[in-house]
């Protein structure tokens, strides 16, 4: 699990700490470009994957306009935009905040979460729950056992999955949310990927140009996934749990990453990294450590 060095923690010239994990980075025709580790590795993909969730339930029948889809493909920072958006879903299709079934939770955004009280609207993928709950109501399936691996809304996903990674799932879980979680490759993390950003199935392309013209939805204001998709034209990238991170761009070059100490610290450098080995260049700052006030040293990619 362990796989190699993607970062460094440096202080005083001096290495304090590392990162390690696994990459792949994919040519626009597919082929592999550069990988560290050991990407055929089994991986929970976590809510790097929401946006093939998102693609079966667009393809299952759910409609929304573009900033509502793009909120259900997000691991949202909960604010009022975010929350209000998820009443949204819920209200077209008759529902409201009680048929949510994701856990309960304070938001991502640093303030709110120091000042709010744990809601499932304010859940992080409360958006995606909602999106399946709408799902359901149009095709007149069970509200009330959406979560059930043998649902057929997660039926319709896992085989959304495995058509786009080219995998067989290994093993269904469940993810921290309550949602089945799959058991597949992070190289089939990055096909399934690119093969939704070259698609041109309309279902594919309206989650993927819904997540690039509002990456506020997908995530939040000031994170990484929104600012990379703001200041980086056609980017799609989508981060989950215990460090995964996907991102593509417009013609299906692709790399993902799973650090395996599951710490997101790193992952700004890293990504950076990835994109500089496709040419593109961020606007993401040097991450620095501190000794006292003063920067002494910096977290830093190893290729």
């Amino acid at each position: 699990m362990l796989g190699e060095v993607l970062a460094e923690v440096t202080r005083s010239e001096v290495v304090e700490s590392v990162h390690a994990g696994h990459l792949i980075l994919l040519n626009s025709d597919g082929s592999i470009l550069f990988q560290k580790g050991d990407p055929t590795l089994n991986i929970y993909s976590r809510s790097s994957l929401k946006s093939i969730q998102a693609a079966a339930m667009v393809r299952a029948g759910l409609e929304l306009e573009p900033r509502l889809l793009a909120l259900v493909c997000g691991s949202h920072a909960g604010t009022p935009i975010h929350q209000h958006g998820v009443q949204a879903i819920l209200a077209k299709v008759g529902l409201d905040e009680h048929s949510l079934q994701c856990i309960l939770d304070r938001p991502l955004d640093e303030e709110l979460r120091r000042t709010s009280e744990p809601t499932r609207l304010a859940m992080n993928c409360s958006g995606k729950h909602a999106g399946m709950l709408a799902t359901c109501v149009t095709n007149g399936w069970s509200t009330d056992s959406y979560l059930d691996p043998n649902h057929p809304l997660q039926l319709a996903i896992k085989r959304e999955v495995e058509v786009m990674s080219g995998e067989k799932v290994a093993l269904t879980s469940i993810d921290g949310c309550g949602t089945p979680l799959f058991l597949f490759s992070l190289l089939g993390l990055a096909r399934a990927v690119r093969n939704l950003t070259i698609s041109s199935d309309p279902v594919h392309q309206s989650v993927v140009d819904a997540c690039r013209s509002f990456p506020e939805m997908v995530s939040g204001p000031g994170r990484l996934t929104t600012r990379m998709m703001q200041n980086i034209e056609g980017l799609f990238m989508k981060d989950g749990a215990e460090a995964v991170n996907v991102a593509s761009l417009p013609d299906g070059r692709t790399f993902a990453v799973k650090i395996s100490d599951g710490n997101q610290r790193a992952m700004p450098a890293i990504s950076t990294a990835a994109l500089k080995r496709f040419g593109i260049a961020t606007k993401e700052k040097v991450e620095n450590t501190y000794g006292g006030a003063h920067p002494i040293g910096t977290i830093r990619a190893t290729f």
